[in-house]
Formats: C-alpha cells, structure tokens, sequence
C-alpha cells in the first residue's frame, strides 16, 4: 500500500474492507449466469477458503436474498460483508460485487448493437445460455441436498415447484407459505 504519510497504518484499517471489495470483485468478475450460477463460487470463496460464513448460512442469505427486493448475489455479498465486518463490510463487499457487471455492461452496452447481428455472436450467446443453465442445475442440486433433509421439506419443494411453476403463483406468496409451513411443522414436532 503506498499511501504517503500514513501508507502502512491507513492500509491496515483498509485491509478486511479492501479483501471483501476484491474477494467480490474477483467472485462477480469470474461468474456468469447470475446468482444461482455464482453459489458454488461463493461456497468455495466464501466457506471453504475464507471461512467467512458456512454452509447453512451462506443457503439462509441465499434464501433471504431470493426473498428481498434485488439481486440474489448482491444481496448475499451485503448480508456476508455485514456479518464480517458491520455496515463497512457490506458497503465494500456490494461495492466488490457489482463492480465488475457494471464495467462489463457499460462496455457491452457500447458495442452490442454493432455486433449482436453476426453470427458468431448469436452463437456465442446460445453456448453461454445453455452452460448458464448447467451452472444453475448445480446450484439448486447443491442446495436440494442441503435444504431436502427429511419427507416433509421434500413435500415443501414439490409443493412449492409445483405452484410456481405450472400453477403461476407468485414466488414470494410460495416463500411466505413454505416459511409459514416449517414453523408450523417445527411447533408440531416439539409437541
């Protein structure tokens, strides 16, 4: 860090703040698909290396990052930073997070409409579509396996794919229901 008179003292203050930035950085600039595709990044970043959250809390953010106005990935950055380092940790970690997109996007916005029209390119869009799509079945594997522990969640996913899928009612209603129904079931069991 050279940041003269006070390099080595403002760096160390800045240190756990900088890591967040670019350890999000780093995890938004090197994922594509969204925030389902990022989960097993961030499980490999965020639990394994830095030890940062574990594995039931990085599934709790993502569960409340789907039922919270925004981006999934965003807003598990937000709840992580926060829980390492307070309301500056979650600054620094969505700062991190949505960094690179909007570099990205910018340049691409720049230069889409010269270039969408080639062939190439609307090749390239249907590989990354379909290796999104891989990436985000080994999202919902990964949390199927950790969140399905016994019959009744496995009813409560069923359900629940069911109605939102093929019967069109609204995610968040079907969040509220599945959240209404493991309390239930929890004060059923300790009966």
């Amino acid at each position: 860090c050279i940041l003269v008179p006070y390099g080595k003292e403002l760096c160390g203050l800045l240190h756990p703040y900088l890591d967040l930035f670019f350890t999000f950085a780093r995890i938004g600039a090197c994922t594509f698909g969204g925030g389902y595709a990022m989960l097993p990044i961030l499980q490999r970043e965020i639990v394994d290396k830095r030890g940062w959250a574990t594995e039931d809390e990085l599934m709790d953010y993502y569960a409340i990052g789907q039922c919270t106005p925004g981006v999934i990935a965003v807003n598990t950055s937000t709840f992580i930073g926060y829980k390492t380092h307070g309301l500056p940790g979650a600054v620094a970690a969505t700062a991190g997070m949505i960094s690179p997109s909007l570099v990205i996007i910018i340049i691409i916005a720049a230069f889409i409409q010269q270039f969408a029209h080639l062939e190439i390119v609307q090749n390239a869009f249907a590989g990354i579509r379909i290796a999104v799509c891989a990436l985000v079945l080994q999202s919902v594997w990964k949390m199927a396996k950790k969140g399905v522990v016994d019959v009744t969640t496995a009813v409560i996913l069923v359900i629940t794919f069911i109605a939102v899928a093929f019967l069109g009612i609204s995610p968040v209603t079907m969040v509220v229901v599945a959240a209404a129904a493991g309390i239930l079931v929890n004060l059923i069991r300790r009966r």
